[in-house]
Order: C-alpha cells, then structure tokens, then sequence
C-alpha cells in the first residue's frame, strides 16, 4: 500500500518532463536494444523480468505467406474449435457497458476528486466529447480479455484498459487536424477541432495522453508496484516515437511517394496501429501476471491482430461508405496514401489478413479453451464493417 503513492509520483514527475509535447517518447531508461536476425527485441525489464517490448515477429510478418503468394500454406495452423463456436456479440453485449461506465467514471474523477484543478471547463468538455463519442472499443476489451485468460480480473486490468482509449482518442483527434489528416467526420459526428477548434483538440489531445499515465499509476489495484511500473513504461514506449508517433511520421513522410514498398507500409502499421493494440493485450496479461513466455506470446497475437486490423481498415476505406465508417470514405485515396490494397489488391489484402489472424490464434493456443474471448475478438477484426 505504501508503494502506491510513491509509483504515483514517479509517473507524474516524467509526465512534468515530457509535457513540452504530447508526443514526448521517453528516454528508454529500463531496456537496451539488442539486434536480432528477426526483427528488434528489447532486453529484459529489470524491475519484472519481462520484456518491454517485442518486435521479433513471426515470419508472414516479415514477407508474404505461401497463401498469398497463390499456393498452399507450408505449414498449416490448426484453428481452435472454440473460436467458431464463440459469441462475439454477446461478450461485446457484457463488456461494453463495463467498458463505457469506466470512462465515463474516469471524467467524472476529474472534478469529483480536484474541483479546485478543474477549473478549465473547456478541455474538459472536449476529452468528453471524444472519449465519450462511441466506437468499438476493441483496445480496452482486448485487455480485459487478455487478463481474465490468464485468470485474472476485471478490476485489475479496468485502469490499463482506460487508459488505452485515452491514448486511441487522442490520437485520433491530433490524427484529425488540419495540420495532419484534416478530417470533419469521426465515429459519426463532427470531429474536435470542428467543434472546439484547433486549438482546444490539440490540448484536449494532449490532456488524456498525460491522463492516461496518472490512471494507470494511481487507480491500479491489486497488482505489484513492479508490474504496474512495467505497463506504464510499456504504454510509454507504443505511443512515442519508438511507436505509434514514429509509425504516423513515416505515414505523413509517404503519403504521394510512390517507392512505397510493402515493408515500409508494414512497419509503419506496426508502429502507427498494432503497438497500441500490443500495450492493450499485454498490459492486461501483466496485469494478471504473466511471465515472460506468455508476455512474449501474447505480444505476437497482438502484434498479428494489429496489421490485420489495419489491412481491413484500408480495405473499408475503398469499399465503404462514410456513414458506414463514421468516418470519411476514400480519404486514403484523395491524399495518394500507401495502403495494402494500393500495393497488393483487395483479395490478396484479404488473403493476408485471414493468414495473420491464423497466426495470431496460433500464438495464444496454449490457454485452450480459456483463450476463447481473444480468438473470437480476433476474428472480428476481419469480419467488421466499420
């Protein structure tokens, strides 16, 4: 009990040190970068013995499969029985409310908690907007799904999960403003800056970034100091420069280029998408105690979920329509974007993501039945229309 107040100010304190940007990565005091032949690994935590952070993929990350290359797979992936016999509508039915009562919890702390800080009514108004505007929330479910298979709960992951669609908001309204995607339509209804103007979106942006930080640090219950250090240093890394802003640099860098090869549009996804979607699943498995051989799997379901979620994107971006979106249609193409079905095609774009998902359930077979939740989660990210 002693410890939580302490973690409390050591996370405000590199907040006050990165508050000049938004997008401040931290310095990554915790881990060394060791080349791999794979990919890039980061040495062990020394506070929990688990990885920070993973990008030693596996291989159909790396090159095309067999399966998209027009042939058959060389080594085919058995898909757990329990995934197609699932309900993914129901678990959404069960978690979402969960999910929605918890940020909309998270707001109310603001002024229920420190009516003297609260004064600037204004930003307030406009995190709510966002946060609170709907959506799947795919990140924050994922995260308590990934805890509850490894046995542990609800309460222990809620702060981690919050904070995941802090961090997504955010970026999605920096991601709408004029200086970057310029877009007047998100989840169905004006975005910020339409709103609230551009400069209370780039605050309000900024304001659940840091807010996410204090959540995990001071509302986390149940978990070890160490393992709660270890997630926030985590959600540091994938929205920083090492991940979901160095992802959107190189985004913004290629947009009309057209030398834009497969493997720079990979890491760019992996980077700008999956790494958001890698700290939610990892976090709730750390959150329950996960070792080092599970934190490591489950970073390679995340990680495989994550381009799969960000091909279908690409696809519903030329195959839908805006009010089916919530969001404008075709804007990939009006900005001349590298996207998979630009560099693959619509069937080979489709091809690929049913073979990461495959992947990806291959990564979390070990928990049998119990990894139910995540798999048919996974095999709605192929099967959404939004």
């Amino acid at each position: 009990e002693q410890t939580a107040p302490m973690l409390v100010r050591v996370v405000l304190c590199l907040a006050a040190a990165g508050a000049a940007s938004a997008f401040h990565a931290p310095t990554n005091v915790l881990s060394s970068q060791i080349s791999t032949k794979s990919g890039i690994d980061f040495a062990s935590n020394v506070l929990s013995g688990t990885p920070i952070a993973r990008r030693s993929l596996s291989p159909s990350l790396r090159q095309l499969s067999p399966r998209s290359r027009g042939g058959a797979m060389a080594h085919p992936l058995t898909v757990m029985q329990a995934a197609s016999s699932f309900d993914v509508k129901s678990y959404f039915k069960e978690k979402l409310p969960v999910v929605e009562t918890a940020l909309d919890d998270s707001m109310k702390i603001l002024k229920r908690d420190w009516a003297y800080d609260s004064q600037a009514e204004t930003c307030h108004e406009a995190m709510r907007y966002s946060l609170m505007a709907g959506g799947k929330r795919i990140r924050p479910i994922l995260c308590l799904a990934a805890c509850e298979m490894l046995g542990g709960t609800v309460e222990q992951a809620m702060p981690s999960a919050v904070a995941s669609e802090m961090i997504h908001t955010m970026s999605l309204i920096h991601d709408d403003l004029p200086c970057m995607d310029d877009d007047d339509l998100r989840r169905g209804k004006p975005t910020n800056h339409k709103v609230f103007g551009d400069d209370m979106a780039v605050l309000s942006g900024d304001a659940l970034l840091s807010y996410a930080f204090e959540y995990i640090a001071r509302y986390t219950k149940n978990v070890p100091a160490e393992k709660t250090l270890d997630v926030i240093a985590r959600c540091g890394k994938c929205v920083g420069a090492l991940g979901l802003v160095g992802g959107q640099v190189i985004d913004i860098q290629s947009e009309g280029k057209k030398d834009v090869t497969l493997e720079t549009l990979q890491w760019i996804h992996e980077h700008k998408t999956a790494a958001l979607l890698e700290f939610a699943v990892v976090s709730g498995g750390i959150c329950a105690g996960a070792n080092d051989d599970e934190v490591k799997r489950l970073s390679t379901f995340a990680m495989n979920i994550g381009l799969a979620f960000q091909i279908i994107d690409d696809i519903l971006d030329v195959t839908a329509d805006s009010a089916t979106l919530g969001k404008t249609a075709g804007k990939d193409l009006l900005v001349d974007k590298a996207t998979y079905p630009k560099l693959m095609g619509l069937e080979e774009s489709r091809k690929r993501a049913d073979d990461l998902i495959l992947e990806a359930k291959e990564a979390i077979k070990p928990w049998g039945d119990k990894a139910a939740a995540l798999n048919g989660l996974a095999d709605f990210i192929t099967q959404r229309s939004n």
